[in-house]
């Protein structure tokens, strides 16, 4: 119930299962590893990576360009007292991590293994980490040379494609390289933001509804949108909130509004409703490119209409998990560009 995406990966040698956070956002991978306490882990439903185990585990030395260029960029935390490069992350929910950066083999699928992959060993986890121990650390897929598609550069060519499954009982899936085909997506230049690199940024032009193309000014998204697969719930503008907010209840409004729920506030009670009509909603992106969002799980959220507005137009937007839901969504980076393919998983 937490609307977030797992993959199970091995690490180490012999490989040993760890279920790790699926995000783009952030470019550091990472897991909870031995010795830790239970004060200073959280609880995690497989056991702790145990680094003497693995036969192919080293800590990177402080003294190393590995450590040198991780404090250049965004993680680095000095050296440990055994002279390790320490690293440090520290997340917008109020979470962190620290611990020693570290390198091992880490197995994608049969066949499949990143030789020498440097990750995140950590030691202390502080804040809201873990949702009840359903995953052991964090799979980073930014734009950084330290995340998994910087290091698998020179095998897959900066190219990855994600899918993200509808609900909890369905698949969907992670692939790295890019498709020999491209014929059936839909592309949109990829941006970057100046202060913030490693995001994965895109300029919105338009929403519609129902087919009918909403009245919004295009400076309304002049600061453009963030794709990010590890958080729920898509931010728009105020602008472009409250001309989908009235366009969406406008389409729905033969079924009951319910209470708000947390930011969410066009809700219904859909109880007693066999079959639930939900008007299309597309978003089209600079280049032309228009997605349909999956009707049936791409929209609402418990209810409720997975939108909510970023307290202002002069602020960054985010695409949200379940906007994405069921579309392969392709990260071209030497293209620079971003593609979209519906009804893939």
């Amino acid at each position: 119930d937490s609307q977030q995406y797992l993959v199970t990966v091995g690490l180490g040698t012999p490989a040993v299962p760890q279920t790790l956070l699926l995000t783009t956002e952030s470019d550091l991978s990472w897991v909870q590893c031995k010795p830790c306490n239970s004060s200073n882990c959280y609880p995690q439903k497989l056991p702790l990576f145990d680094p003497s185990r693995s036969s192919t585990y080293t800590a990177i030395p402080c003294d190393s360009q590995e450590c040198r260029d991780l404090a250049a960029g965004i993680g680095g935390n000095g050296c440990t007292s055994n002279w390790e490069c320490g690293f440090y992350i520290h997340y917008g929910s109020g979470a962190n991590t620290t611990g020693v950066y570290s390198s091992d083999a880490l197995t994608l699928g049969p066949g499949a293994v990143v030789e020498n992959f440097h990750f995140g060993c950590g030691h202390d986890q502080e804040g809201p980490f873990g949702n009840e121990g359903k995953y052991d650390g964090v799979l980073a897929l930014g734009r950084l040379p330290e995340s998994l598609v910087g290091q698998t550069l020179a095998e897959h060519g900066g190219a990855f494609s994600l899918c993200l499954p509808p609900t909890r009982d369905s698949t969907g899936f992670l692939a790295f390289g890019a498709p020999e085909n491209t014929s059936d997506f839909v592309f949109t230049p990829l941006l970057t933001m100046d202060d913030q690199p490693w995001f994965y940024q895109l300029m919105l032009t338009g929403i519609s509804v129902g087919g009918q193309q909403l009245d919004i000014p295009a400076a309304v998204f002049r600061e453009g949108m963030i794709l990010a697969s590890s958080t729920t719930i898509t931010a728009l503008q105020d602008t472009a909130y409250a001309a989908l907010r009235t366009a969406f209840r406008s389409a729905m409004e033969e079924y009951p509004l319910a209470p708000p729920t947390a930011q969410l506030d066009t809700c219904y009670n859909l109880t007693g409703y066999d079959n639930v009509t939900v008007p299309t909603v597309s978003m089209t992106f600079r280049g032309g490119a228009t997605v349909d969002l999956d009707a049936s799980s791409g929209l609402l959220l418990d209810g409720c209409l997975a939108f909510w507005n970023t307290d202002g137009d002069e602020y960054t937007g985010v695409i949200g998990s379940l906007n994405q839901r069921t579309i392969e969504v392709l990260y071209d980076l030497p293209g620079s560009r971003v593609g979209f393919r519906t009804g893939a998983c």
